[in-house]
């Protein structure tokens, strides 16, 4: 069942990447407010979106989070060029380099993580100290960002967004991975957190995307969400880490690589570039040199 929901998990991340890009084209023109709900476009990108996420639910009930949340990682050399079309421009060389740099970096970091497909469980007690780590997470990045301006509160507000979906990943694994055909087990508060976390996370989402640097915001969630979820299923869910002192360098090389994409997209101006303006109106250049620029 692990390749089924590999297949699954894929194509359901290649819908949430497109879901992305046409979701932030609307928060830069509007910004996180209500006045979303009344652009078709974001609807569209939000079912999209919605459809990719429930496959990856469905992805996560056929194999461990560890094997599962690396793949959504690979959609980040879609999503960046996706954004870039919807502003009538091509991509940037930073862009497509920073954002290959950030998913081959953590494809590699998550591939070391061993496979071992476990029933997962998880307490009462161990489920609200879970929610309240993410939940501190999220207040202390929010007040941190308040403070901040560019690329710094992109990421910000991309880590508390990372965290939630992160969670909600947790406990999609726990309730779909624990059923074992016994539809009885949906009846659990486990099953009602979903949504209301899905919907804060959403929330949270529209907030890092609104700034306007989404290569920076979208890997910041996809760097945040799968490193977040590996940790809560080995921690919570008894999935393994590695342990041998051979994974040491590829994992130092690896987390070096993802924190230098990431880097190099924080540096590139953002998309401010509104849904009204004249097709001849030129995108917003980077501010790295020139040469990026083509």
């Amino acid at each position: 069942m692990t390749w089924a929901g590999l297949i699954i998990a894929l194509v359901g991340a290649l819908g949430y990447a497109l879901g992305a890009a046409l979701q932030q084209y609307e928060a830069v023109a509007e910004g996180a407010s209500l006045k979303l709900v009344r652009r078709p476009r974001w609807w569209i990108g939000g079912v999209i979106g919605f459809t990719g996420a429930c496959l990856h639910a469905v992805a996560l009930s056929l194999a461990p989070l560890v094997v599962v949340q690396p793949i959504s990682v690979a959609t980040l050399v879609f999503a960046v060029p996706l954004a870039a079309f919807l502003y009538g421009r091509r991509p940037y060389r930073a862009e497509i380099i920073g954002s290959l740099a950030v998913a081959v970096g953590l494809l590699w970091l998550m591939l070391l993580v061993p496979e071992h497909d476990v029933t997962p469980r998880l307490g009462n007690g161990s489920a609200l100290g879970f929610l309240a780590v993410i939940g501190g997470i999220v207040l202390v990045t929010q007040l941190a960002a308040a403070r901040m301006h560019g690329p710094g509160r992109a990421m910000l507000l991309s880590v508390g967004a990372g965290v939630v979906t992160a969670s909600v990943s947790t406990f999609v694994r726990v309730v779909g991975g624990g059923m074992e055909g016994d539809w009885g087990r949906l009846v659990h508060w486990f099953t009602l957190a979903v949504p209301v976390l899905l919907v804060c996370a959403v929330v949270l989402l529209q907030r890092s995307y609104a700034v306007g640097y989404f290569g920076i915001a979208y890997a910041g969630v996809q760097v945040v969400d799968p490193i977040t979820s590996v940790l809560a299923g080995a921690l919570l869910l008894g999935e393994p880490l590695p342990t041998s002192p051979a994974t040491a360098v590829p994992a130092i090389l690896a987390a070096a690589l993802t924190i230098g994409g990431t880097v190099t997209l924080g540096r590139l101006a953002p998309d401010h570039t509104r849904p009204a303006a004249s097709a001849a109106a030129t995108a917003p250049s980077p501010v790295t040199a020139a040469s990026d620029a083509h």
